[in-house]
C-alpha cells in the first residue's frame, strides 16, 4: 500500500510517496498552490500515477497544542481532497517538519536558494516517514 504526505502551504504543497511496502518515504515535488482546483488536480494525478490508498496531510498544530490559521488551512484542504479525490485523507501532527527539514539542509551545506525550492518536498517526507515510522510502531 502507497501512501502520499502532504506539507500544505499558503504557495507551495510538498509531496512525499511512500514506496509500495509503505515502508520509506520518498519526496516526489512541490506543486504550486495558485489555487485549489489545480492543486488538488495535481494531487489527483500523483496519487493515480503512484496507486496512492492514503493521503497523510500534515497538520502545523501550535506548540501548546492550539490550533491556528495555518492548521485550519491544512484541515480544510484535507477536508477538500477527501471529497475531490476519494481515498481516505488523515491529519498528521507536524508540528517541527518544516523546521527540522530546514536543518538538515543548512547541515549538508545546501544553499538558501535551494533550500527554498526543496523545502516543502523535504518537509512532506518527513511527515510521511514519520507516520510510516508510527504505523509500525503500532501507533497508526
Amino acid at each position: 500500500m502507497r501512501v502520499m504526505a502532504l506539507d500544505v502551504g499558503t504557495k507551495n504543497i510538498g509531496v512525499a510517496v511512500s514506496d509500495e511496502t509503505a515502508t520509506i518515504a520518498q519526496g516526489r515535488e512541490c506543486v504550486r498552490r495558485s489555487g485549489d482546483a489545480p492543486a488538488v488536480e495535481r494531487i489527483r494525478s500523483i496519487a493515480e500515477e503512484y496507486n496512492v490508498e492514503r493521503i497523510v496531510v500534515g497538520f502545523p498544530v501550535n506548540m501548546d497544542g492550539t490550533i491556528g490559521e495555518r492548521a485550519r488551512d491544512s484541515r480544510d484542504f484535507a477536508s477538500l481532497l477527501a471529497r475531490e479525490i476519494g481515498v481516505p485523507v488523515m491529519l498528521w501532527d507536524e508540528r517541527l517538519s518544516t523546521k527540522e527539514a530546514e536543518d538538515i539542509m543548512i547541515k549538508a551545506d545546501v544553499s538558501r536558494k535551494k533550500r527554498k525550492a526543496a523545502i516543502d518536498r523535504l518537509a512532506a517526507q518527513i511527515i510521511l516517514q514519520n507516520y510510516l515510522d508510527s504505523r509500525k510502531a503500532g501507533g497508526g
